[in-house]
């Protein structure tokens, strides 16, 4: 409803690593993704075996994760409060650490890292007429998930895999400035303000949405990630027909230059990050 081809949205990232084997026994062993084009440097992670969510790269030189800008979080979503549980489960029987839980008021979500400490989430939406309005505008809050309740909704299964109908639901990135950040995910790249949370974190997205992408200022004045350093290195834009134009003129007007890829266009965004651009025929 909120992540199809009419809707602006992230549909993959980009994430480097240290150790593919480490890497590949988390997403593939433990959390179930598909693993896809394996090999000792590369790895495509997908829910369904055919759209990619989340693709690995390795550095073995790479320089470990540190106080930066760039990722936040990556935000799998599922479909059902009965997959979340699945997931659940299954990391306390892998005895995986969960970092997190909380009740948003428009989702239910956990959290932990991945070995490399990337931040994940993993979340499923509540129905979209019980989510929380102030003024007649969405808004969310952050209290501590009932698990039990969670739990109650578990359905036993065979075998354990991540549902397929997991996608990439939203991304989180830490920010140097809101409101320069703001100038370019909302009046350059299209999307629509949701809330801010105080002055430190705006939630934005396309089509009505909680958010597509969170921004915060949490790191205070930390430095941008390096090229060669662990963290997000790319993620996917997908942008409706409607928007080609329309995005190409905002782009050239804030003097991005959008750069041709082998597979798709990308500019470099305000975090140093490739930013692709996946458009809708």
């Amino acid at each position: 409803m909120f992540h199809t081809t009419e809707i602006l949205h992230v549909e993959s990232v980009k994430l480097l690593v240290l150790n593919m084997e480490r890497a590949l026994e988390f997403y593939h062993h433990i959390l179930g993704l598909h693993a896809h084009e394996v090999s000792k440097k590369h790895a495509l992670l997908s829910a369904n075996a055919t759209e990619t969510l989340i693709e690995l790269i390795e550095d073995a030189h790479a320089t470990p994760m540190g106080m930066t800008q760039g990722l936040y979080h990556v935000a799998l979503k599922v479909g059902e409060e009965s997959e979340l549980a699945s997931i659940i489960k299954r990391l306390i029987d892998m005895r995986y650490p969960i970092t997190g839980a909380s009740d948003h008021g428009v989702s239910e979500a956990i959290y932990l890292d991945d070995p490399d400490g990337h931040g994940l989430e993993i979340y499923w939406d509540k129905p979209r007429d019980l989510w929380p309005l102030e003024n007649e505008k969405i808004t969310m809050y952050t209290k501590a998930l009932d698990v039990s309740s969670v739990m109650r909704t578990y359905i036993p299964k065979q075998t354990y895999q991540m549902p397929e109908s997991t996608i990439l639901g939203h991304l989180h990135l830490h920010v140097p400035d809101l409101s320069a950040a703001k100038s370019f995910y909302v009046d350059v790249l299209g999307f629509q303000v949701v809330m801010y949370y105080g002055n430190q974190a705006l939630f934005i997205a396309d089509n009505g949405y909680h958010h597509h992408i969170g921004l915060n200022t949490w790191q205070g004045d930390a430095p941008l990630c390096e090229t060669r350093q662990i963290g997000l290195k790319s993620y996917i834009l997908s942008v409706p027909k409607s928007e080609y134009l329309p995005l190409l003129k905002r782009l050239k007007d804030a003097h991005y230059q959008l750069i041709e890829d082998d597979v798709l266009p990308y500019v470099i965004d305000p975090l140093n990050q490739k930013l692709y651009f996946h458009f809708m025929a």
